[in-house]
């Protein structure tokens, strides 16, 4: 069901409900448009709404460069943070400021050139003192946030094209997982040189280039992995040298972003590229596609579950990628929360 919708002034890729409260009706979304010619450029916004009620309220717009992927920490209170990566090779934090003329608005507090190459993909340890960042050159990088300031610690090449997406384990704070256009799924052993510390490298599965790699936050030795190849893995990492392919799940369309649902174990709500979004369940060694949506008319990027104490009724943000749109939308699907 149709709860809201907008146009961006860019191409949509990414969208993300704040995690805490009391700040779960904030929802960040970005943009990402190339400017062709003679000298082509990358320009890009990062747009923060209030959905109160199920609306879309802008509250604040913040003109950058060409965004790829945006992303909450997993602090909330002081330490409340949101993560850009984008097209300069640029890792930007930004924090919520409440002011009594504006509202809630974005402040820029911290901004590092970490690559020549371009920041495709960021994830959050669970301390929100680092970020993992995956970039087109093949390599991955560990960025440390601490009183503001952003310093890269680690960063190595482990893989031979985009790296499309990397991850923190949500148990083990020393395991990175990354996936690339090279078709290949690795894990990392961050503690010394990640280099020299590959954990795993499965070469096999994927038949096109991994674009999502996402723990889940429920199982604790359940990874779900998302290809151009169409398809949705579930992965049993117990035998953390040789995971293994439990379930597969097609879908019709490359599997850009996969998100958890915060409160139903197996649920996730996926991007799926050319064929819009899916809400998907995974259980007992096999996955079902629940609800299908194809009110997108574009490429299908940007997907995330709202967060807040209220999910009876759960509330979701999508965004495509040439056509502009951001929509809110409530699955027709009940969940048992």
């Amino acid at each position: 069901m149709d709860a809201a919708h907008c146009y961006l002034e860019g191409n949509a890729d990414a969208v993300e409900f704040c995690p805490h409260e009391p700040h779960a009706n904030l929802l960040a979304a970005s943009t990402y448009t190339l400017q062709e010619g003679d000298l082509p450029s990358r320009s890009g916004s990062v747009y923060l709404f209030d959905v109160e009620h199920s609306r879309l309220n802008l509250l604040h717009k913040v003109d950058t460069t060409g965004v790829f992927d945006i992303r909450w920490s997993r602090g909330g209170g002081e330490s409340l943070a949101l993560a850009q990566a984008d097209a300069d090779g640029c890792l930007r934090v930004y924090k919520v400021d409440d002011t009594e003329d504006k509202g809630y608005c974005l402040r820029e507090v911290a901004g590092e050139k970490i690559s020549s190459s371009m920041c495709l993909y960021l994830d959050w340890d669970q301390s929100s003192t680092s970020i993992v960042v995956g970039l087109s050159d093949g390599s991955a990088s560990v960025v440390s946030f601490t009183d503001s300031n952003l310093e890269t610690v680690q960063e190595w090449k482990g893989h031979d094209f985009e790296v499309w997406t990397a991850s923190f384990d949500l148990n083990n704070p020393s395991l990175v997982y990354t996936g690339s256009d090279d078709c290949k799924f690795s894990c990392w052993d961050i503690r010394d040189n990640p280099g020299d510390n590959r954990v795993f490298q499965n070469s096999k599965a994927h038949t096109m280039g991994v674009c999502c790699v996402s723990p889940s936050p429920s199982e604790p030795y359940s990874v779900f992995t998302g290809s151009y190849d169409e398809t949705l893995r579930v992965w049993d990492t117990r035998s953390v040298s040789r995971p293994v392919n439990e379930v597969s799940v097609s879908l019709g369309g490359g599997v850009w972003r996969i998100k958890h649902h915060p409160s139903v174990r197996g649920v996730v709500l996926v991007a799926c590229m050319h064929n819009g979004f899916a809400v998907v369940k995974v259980g007992g060694g096999k996955g079902e596609v629940m609800e299908s949506c194809s009110k997108h008319e574009s490429l299908a990027y940007g997907a995330d579950w709202y967060k807040g104490k209220d999910q009876k009724r759960s509330l979701v943000a999508t965004c495509s990628f040439y056509d502009k749109l951001l929509r809110l939308w409530k699955p027709e699907t009940a969940f048992e929360i």
